[in-house]
């Protein structure tokens, strides 16, 4: 990840990507970020809106839950590969949250702020390493969330 300060390294030779993207091994995960052009409480809350879900995840078609906003401990259910699965987050604050789908842990999101930059924040999405063949599934969430919360939706 360039410029968030994270102290990983990129994992994918994004050289050929441009500066607001990357994917950073961190420990037994990889964070695929992406950075946003909004404030970041604005973007936190848009990426733990449950209803925003389908318009920007590819794998995710549908989501019900207890809680538009999810929050710690918020179920539902998403649909995902044409099955609806249950899902719990497991931890969340303002700027980051975790769940578990069908009862394994799952991706980690989170929103980092930048210094100094009060209209620009880093989201990133944080992957098992056994998960690595997700990672470009998580690149194109997150090119559909920057230009859904960009485009002001």
């Amino acid at each position: 990840m360039r410029g968030a300060g994270s102290g990983g390294r990129d994992v994918f030779g994004d050289s050929d990507r441009d500066d607001r993207t990357g994917v950073v091994r961190e420990g037994a995960t990889l964070a695929v970020g992406r950075d946003v052009d909004g404030r970041p409480e604005a973007t936190a809350k848009a990426l733990r809106d449950t209803r925003r879900w389908p318009k920007w995840s590819p794998s995710v078609r549908g989501a019900e839950s207890t809680e538009r906003y999810v929050e710690s401990g918020t179920t539902g259910r998403v649909r995902v590969a044409g099955a609806w699965v249950p899902f719990r987050v497991t931890a969340a604050t303002r700027l980051r949250w975790d769940w578990a789908v069908a009862g394994v842990p799952a991706t980690g999101h989170r929103v980092e702020r930048y210094s100094g930059e009060g209209g620009r924040c880093r989201a990133v999405i944080e992957v098992p390493l056994l998960a690595a063949p997700y990672v470009p599934v998580c690149r194109r969430a997150l090119d559909r969330f920057a230009a859904l919360v960009e485009g002001g939706e």
